[in-house]
């Protein structure tokens, strides 16, 4: 299951957030670094679409999308050379799949915020260059090692090191890189913090209070985390910036929405529901949500002739509602 992790400078509300959104435990205090280990919860995908597959296929049960979501210690500027929780921080970032950033609207004056005085922006900025310094060291570690190679690999990957290294020198985040798929594939491979996705997830006192010259400045999302307002829209947000999206299976027994990464193909997705499915693959009953619902389900879909049969190199959109045949 891919993860997101929620981090940001200490008392901004990330595990207030992470217990409204996961109905957890926990610690959420007014002083830095409450949050040392990271509290990790499994989230269900908000989607309107399920209760109706589940109505027309009568579906005993409903099973939605989850992801998984992890409360990170607080970092302060600094956390590259180890001040606060540095090390730890970093640590546990590298282990998620993509980054919410809680950045500080709100204005509680009973609690403290670390640098004195809110603005969002410069808490950004801090958190960015923390990561980015973070990186520079991973990159300049890896280049030594391959540095005086004249193998082939070797000199690729040099390549690629120094162009992310310049781009990191600048300021600029790793995800930021003009790179070909195979040269993503092997800064992915480097586990760099700032190469992973990104949302600013803007804490405010209520909905619409945030300034709309910074909406226009990062992907933001809006929650009032102490309300609980806004947080399925995070959650779709964080799906997507996941790069997942949603197929289902429904019968009589279930409705079920099964994640996978988007561009899989169909083999990849009846993997999602067993590693059989995809080893014996043959082929897959695929009907577009839509018609599924105009045609009252798969019977109908079928005799309207809006069921199609798809082979392997079938690319899974989301919505598609599945049946795979499969030999083992």
């Amino acid at each position: 299951m891919l993860s997101i992790g929620i981090v940001g400078l200490p008392n901004v509300g990330k595990s207030t957030l992470f217990n409204t959104l996961t109905k957890g435990g926990a610690q959420a205090a007014n002083y830095p670094f409450c949050t040392i280990e990271p509290n990790v919860g499994i989230v269900e995908v908000p989607d309107e679409r399920m209760s109706k597959l589940a109505e027309l296929e009568k579906s005993e049960n409903e099973i939605p999308a989850a992801i998984k979501f992890v409360d990170i210690a607080g970092l302060v500027a600094g956390a590259s050379k180890g001040e606060g929780l540095g090390n730890k921080f970093l640590a546990h970032i590298r282990e998620v799949d993509a980054i919410a950033q809680v950045v500080r609207f709100f204005s509680d004056p009973n609690v403290v915020h670390t640098a004195g005085a809110i603005n969002p922006l410069e808490d950004i900025k801090t958190i960015e260059t923390e990561l980015i310094l973070a990186d520079l060291e991973t990159v300049e570690g890896r280049y030594q090692k391959v540095a005086k190679d004249p193998d082939k690999e070797s000199v690729k990957l040099k390549n690629i090191l120094e162009k992310v290294r310049k781009h990191l020198d600048d300021g600029q985040p790793a995800r930021e890189v003009e790179l070909t798929n195979e040269e993503k594939m092997t800064v992915k491979d480097l586990q760099l913090l700032t190469f992973k996705p990104i949302i600013y997830v803007a804490n405010v006192d209520s909905l619409g209070s945030m300034e709309d010259g910074l909406k226009s400045e990062h992907a933001w999302v809006e929650v009032a985390a102490n309300e609980g307002a806004n947080l399925d829209e995070f959650v779709r947000k964080s799906f997507e910036v996941l790069g997942l999206i949603s197929f289902f299976t429904a019968g009589p027994k279930e409705a079920r929405a099964w994640p996978v990464e988007s561009g899989s193909k169909a083999p990849q997705a009846a993997g999602k529901i067993h590693t059989d499915f995809e080893r014996g693959f043959i082929k897959a009953e695929v009907v577009a949500y839509d018609d599924f619902v105009n045609n009252n389900g798969w019977v109908g879909s079928k005799t309207t002739g809006k069921m199609r049969l798809e082979g392997k190199e079938y690319i899974v959109r989301d919505g598609d509602v599945m049946l795979f045949k499969f030999n083992v």
